[in-house]
C-alpha cells in the first residue's frame, strides 16, 4: 500500500524537459527553448526566415545525437541543400521526405516514395506523412508547409481536423514539431493558433531606405513564460540571430558609484569632480563646437586607467575620429591598438535598434566597456525613424548601462550654428547630466563655451565658461562672468576692453 506522500508526489505533474530551438536568440526569449514533446508553429511571409531557422531546429537535435525529419510539400531536396549550403551547413543526419517531384520524377525508374500533393487526398497525404515519421521515429519533425494542406483541404472544418489528426498523431510519439505556414490564406489563420503549443511570427519589413528589417514576435507559449514584443533579427550566414529585446530590469549588478576623471582638471571641477559610473551625460551643442571632443578626452583617459571604453560612431568615420584625436594631443591609435579602446562604425540605414543594443551589451558583459560613448543619437535616431520608441529604446539602453556600472556619453547636435538653436530629440530628462556647448562671438573671433546645466548625482559649478581645442587639448578658463545672453544667441560684453574670461 502507497503511503499518503508517494500518492501526492506521483499525482503531481512531471516537469517536461526543455528543448533548444537551434537559435540562441529564440532559447534566451522563451528562458531556456521549447517544451519537449509539444507542437509549434512558425508563420511569416515568404522571405522571412521560417525555412532557415527551422533547419537550425533540426540541425541542432543532430548536434544533440537524435533522429529527425524534414518533411516537404513545398520545398525539393535540392532547394534545402542550396538554402543549407550558403549557410555553411551540411545536410548529413537529416532524414528529408519530400513530397514535391523534381523534373526526374519523369524517369520511370525513379524510387516511388515521392508525391505530388494536388495528385492526391488531404487524407492519403497525411497517411504518407504518418508512416514515414513511424519508420524512422524521429524526435524532431518540420512540417512545411501548411499553406498545401490548407490547399488540399478546400474547407476550413477540414483543415483543421487534419491539424487535429497531425497534433494527435504526434502526442504519444516523443517528437517534438515545427509546422510552417507562410500565410497564405486571406486571414489569420486563429483556429491554428488553438491547436499549437506556441506560435513564433516572423516578419519583413520594407523602410523608406536602407535595408529591409526583420522583427519576431512570441504570441503565445503554454505554460512558459516569454519576453513579450518585438524582438529584431538578421539573416545571416549561419542562420538567423536574433536580438531578444533589452529589458533592463533583468540586468543588475553590485559597483562602486565613484567618480571617472575625464583627464582634464578643469574639466572635472566644472563637474563638480566628474561623472560618476552607473550615470550618463548628455553633450548637446552645434555641429563642430567640441562634443565628440569632449567624449575622446573621456574616452583616452579611461584607456590611459587600464579600462575599457567603446566608441560608437554613427556620423564619423574612423579617420575622421583618428584625425580628430591627433589634432587634440590624444594619443587614440595606440589605445585601438592596445584594445583599451574599440571604435565602431555604425551605418544607420543597414543597423536596427534592436541589433545596436545587442552590440552593447556584447560590450558591456563580454568585453567588459567601463564607458560606452554613442556619437550621435541624430544617427541613431535615423535608426529609429518613430521618435516614441527612440525614447523607450534609449530608456531601456541608459538604464542596463546604469545598472551595470558603466559610464555613458550621449552626443547630441543641435539644429544651427549661432543664434536660437532647435533640438531633434528632447532626451534631457533621462540624462543624469547635460552639458551645453555653444558658440559665442567676441571680437570679431569665433568662441566655445561650456556649462553644466544639469547633474543629478551631486553639486556643480554653475558658471559658463570658455573653452578652446588645441594640441593641448581641452582648455578651459575662468568664468564668464562680464558676459550675458551666450547660451540664448545674442552674446553681449559688459566689462573691460579685454574679456576676463579669455584663454590666452
Amino acid at each position: 500500500m502507497r503511503s499518503p506522500s508517494s500518492t501526492v508526489a506521483d499525482s503531481a505533474p512531471r516537469e517536461v524537459s526543455r528543448i533548444s530551438t537551434g537559435s540562441a536568440g529564440l532559447d534566451d526569449i522563451l528562458g531556456g527553448g521549447f517544451d519537449a514533446n509539444r507542437m509549434y508553429l512558425y508563420e511569416g511571409r515568404p522571405g522571412t526566415g521560417k525555412t532557415t531557422i527551422a533547419l537550425q531546429f533540426l540541425l541542432r537535435g543532430v548536434r544533440d545525437g537524435e533522429r529527425v525529419l524534414y518533411v516537404s510539400l513545398s520545398e525539393t531536396k535540392h532547394e534545402l541543400d542550396l538554402v543549407a549550403q550558403r549557410h555553411g551547413w551540411s545536410l548529413d543526419g537529416i532524414d528529408i521526405f519530400e513530397l514535391v517531384p523534381p523534373e526526374t520524377t519523369l524517369d520511370p525508374e525513379r524510387e516511388l516514395t515521392v508525391f505530388h500533393p494536388a495528385e492526391m487526398e488531404l487524407s492519403e497525404t497525411t497517411n504518407l506523412v504518418f508512416k514515414e515519421v513511424e519508420r524512422i521515429n524521429p524526435t524532431r519533425v518540420v512540417l512545411d508547409s501548411l499553406s498545401e494542406l490548407r490547399l488540399l483541404a478546400q474547407n476550413p472544418l477540414r483543415y483543421r481536423r487534419q491539424v487535429l489528426a497531425l497534433k494527435h498523431f504526434f502526442t504519444n510519439r516523443n517528437c517534438t514539431v515545427v509546422l510552417l505556414d507562410d500565410l497564405s490564406s486571406s486571414q489569420d489563420d486563429l483556429q491554428l493558433h488553438s491547436i499549437a503549443h506556441g506560435v513564433v511570427m516572423l516578419e519583413q519589413l520594407a523602410i523608406d531606405y536602407g535595408a529591409e528589417r526583420r522583427r519576431l514576435r512570441v504570441i503565445k507559449m503554454r505554460g512558459i513564460r516569454f519576453r513579450g514584443g518585438y524582438h529584431d533579427f538578421t539573416i545571416e550566414q549561419g542562420g538567423l540571430r536574433i536580438f531578444p529585446r533589452l529589458v533592463a530590469a533583468e540586468h543588475h549588478k553590485t559597483f562602486v558609484g565613484e567618480f571617472t576623471p575625464s583627464g582634464n582638471a578643469e574639466l572635472d571641477q566644472l563637474l563638480g569632480g566628474g561623472l560618476e559610473r552607473g550615470t550618463n551625460a548628455l553633450l548637446i551643442g552645434a555641429a563642430g563646437v567640441g562634443k565628440s571632443s569632449v567624449a575622446l578626452t573621456y574616452a583616452i583617459a579611461a584607456a590611459e586607467r587600464g579600462e575599457h571604453a567603446v566608441f560608437f560612431a554613427f556620423d564619423e568615420g574612423r579617420g575622421t575620429v583618428e584625425a580628430r584625436a591627433r589634432t587634440l594631443g590624444l594619443h587614440l591609435q595606440e589605445h585601438v591598438d592596445s584594445g583599451h579602446v574599440r571604435f565602431q562604425q555604425i551605418d544607420p540605414a543597414e543597423l536596427s535598434p534592436g541589433e545596436f543594443a545587442a552590440n552593447v551589451r556584447k560590450s558591456v558583459e563580454a568585453d567588459n566597456a567601463r564607458l560606452v560613448i554613442i556619437d550621435s543619437l541624430n544617427g541613431y535616431l535615423a535608426a529609429m525613424p518613430d521618435e516614441r520608441f527612440l525614447i523607450l529604446q534609449m530608456h531601456e539602453l541608459l538604464s542596463y548601462l546604469g545598472q551595470q556600472g558603466v559610464l555613458t556619453i550621449l552626443v547630441l547636435a543641435q539644429h544651427g550654428l549661432v543664434g536660437p538653436m532647435d533640438t531633434p530629440l528632447d532626451i534631457s530628462y533621462l540624462s543624469d547630466a547635460v552639458l551645453m556647448l555653444r558658440y559665442f562671438e567676441v571680437g570679431g573671433t569665433v568662441r566655445r563655451a561650456l556649462s553644466v546645466v544639469k547633474k543629478r548625482s551631486g553639486q556643480h559649478e554653475h558658471t559658463i565658461r570658455e573653452f578652446r581645442l588645441s594640441r593641448a587639448g581641452i582648455t578651459l578658463g575662468p568664468p564668464l562672468k562680464e558676459f550675458s545672453g551666450i547660451f540664448s544667441g545674442n552674446p553681449r560684453y559688459t566689462g573691460s576692453p579685454k574679456p576676463e574670461g579669455s584663454v590666452e
